[in-house]
């Protein structure tokens, strides 16, 4: 191999047996994924060492992707059933799983991943810093933080969430803006916390150029973390949001003249009609590098609802430009998410991401809607099973209520406004009682 990454790569004119992958996944040819890789509007997040990856092209010009997050916490520490939750996911369709763990040996669950799971993996290197030397925040020196980066890289992780941007000049802004819910970014109150503390700059932007040289070296790529995005409508497009994703457009570039590969996180809690105004500041903050974005939660108050929040949000801003949405469950604000959470998370996002692929004319993504059409028309269930989202689902509740009969379900029965029009349109007698 004569190139160190995907975008180094794609630079020198070569196309990867990963972004070979890619076009086929996207009806794409291998010389437009190159070039898309090359400008960094497309990242393909794989680490040499995770020989098992399925590897996919994050952009906005491609199939919009889902990020599961799962991982520990002291509260919940069964990574058996973490390891469950993570091929449940794989099986529902997630392309990317992020390890959040915050307890525990967190080494062996991570190597498990990237040697066994074929998505991409992502994690948050700073959640690992204080759980891996076992010791307090403030006695961390930055060494210690970029040798955790190090570490996660050895280890076959795809992408690492890093919050760059926060600055000492942030904790001035953030005291003197009085925003409702300050920092809801865990990582970015770390940061923020541990600049407190010490009186030092934030290691992740001091010592970027090293970190730069580690990610090259592995082609790990930079999930550029958005430590001030908004937890609440109040805070939503705020100074404090809008400065550090100036920021981390200067970080972008930066990276890319090291052929490192970027992606860019995003909001958060965010009103409706702010997202896709968003999106387009990010695509010209960040140069079209992919923007990943949690959401946004486009209402605060439906705690155990905001899968439904962060849907309604995620296809806005899909629509308008987001590349990679994670996944927001019904546990969200509340607990650590179960395997049902998981699922319901999952589904919810796929129909975001779905609707906007299809908004913005990704190619083929209609075909399945296409498909279930027909099926439905000729009452063909097991075609309607096979296009569905969630067929499971989708059956066991035909099959908790049946119908009479097969050319219906039990809510019209022979009213059915399809039934009906079929036996019309072919000279039948319609018999309704």
């Amino acid at each position: 191999m004569n190139y160190s990454t995907q975008m180094q790569a794609a630079r020198l004119g070569i196309i990867t047996p990963q972004m070979e992958a890619v076009a086929q996944k996207e009806y794409r040819t291998g010389e437009e994924i190159r070039d898309l890789v090359a400008k960094g509007q497309v990242v393909i997040c794989a680490n040499h060492k995770h020989t098992c990856l399925d590897p996919q092209g994050i952009g906005s010009m491609l199939r919009t992707k889902i990020n599961v997050n799962l991982g520990v916490s002291r509260d919940c520490r069964d990574y058996d059933e973490e390891m469950k939750k993570v091929m449940a996911a794989v099986h529902m369709g997630a392309e990317a799983i992020m390890d959040l763990s915050s307890h525990g040996d967190t080494a062996p669950f991570r190597r498990k991943l990237t040697s066994e799971c074929p998505a991409i993996i992502g994690t948050v290197p700073v959640y690992d810093a204080v759980i891996h030397y076992k010791r307090d925040l403030a006695t961390l020196s930055a060494k210690d933080f970029i040798d955790v980066i190090r570490l996660h890289a050895e280890d076959g992780v795809d992408f690492v969430t890093l919050h760059c941007g926060i600055t000492r000049k942030t904790i001035d802004q953030i005291r003197s803006h009085k925003r409702k819910m300050n920092i809801v970014s865990r990582g970015g109150s770390l940061i923020f916390a541990w600049m407190s503390m010490t009186g030092q700059e934030n290691p992740f932007y001091e010592y970027y150029d090293e970190i730069l040289e580690i990610c090259r070296e592995h082609d790990v790529t930079i999930s550029l973390g958005d430590a001030c995005r908004p937890g609440c409508l109040a805070d939503a497009s705020d100074v404090c949001q809008i400065e550090e994703l100036v920021r981390l457009g200067e970080l972008t570039k930066r990276a890319w003249e090291k052929d490192v590969q970027v992606m860019v996180e995003g909001p958060g809690h965010m009103p409706l009609d702010q997202i896709a105004a968003n999106m387009k500041i990010q695509q010209t903050l960040c140069m079209g590098a992919p923007f990943y974005v949690l959401g946004p939660l486009v209402t605060d108050i439906a705690p155990g609802y905001d899968h439904i929040t962060a849907a309604i949000g995620g296809a806005v801003a899909a629509m308008s430009g987001a590349s990679f949405l994670c996944y927001v469950t019904p546990a969200e604000h509340l607990a650590l998410p179960n395997l049902e959470d998981v699922k319901q998370g999952i589904i919810a996002s796929k129909i975001a991401a779905h609707a906007a692929d299809i908004a913005k004319g990704v190619p083929h993504a209609r075909d399945i809607d296409d498909r279930m059409s027909e099926a439905r028309q000729k009452f063909d269930w097991d075609a309607q099973w096979a296009c569905a989202l969630d067929p499971e689902t989708a059956k066991a509740i035909r099959d908790s209520r049946s119908p009479e009969q097969e050319d219906s379900c039990s809510m019209c029965g022979k009213f059915c406004a399809v039934r009906s029009m079929n036996k019309a349109l072919a000279g039948e007698y319609i018999d309704i009682l």
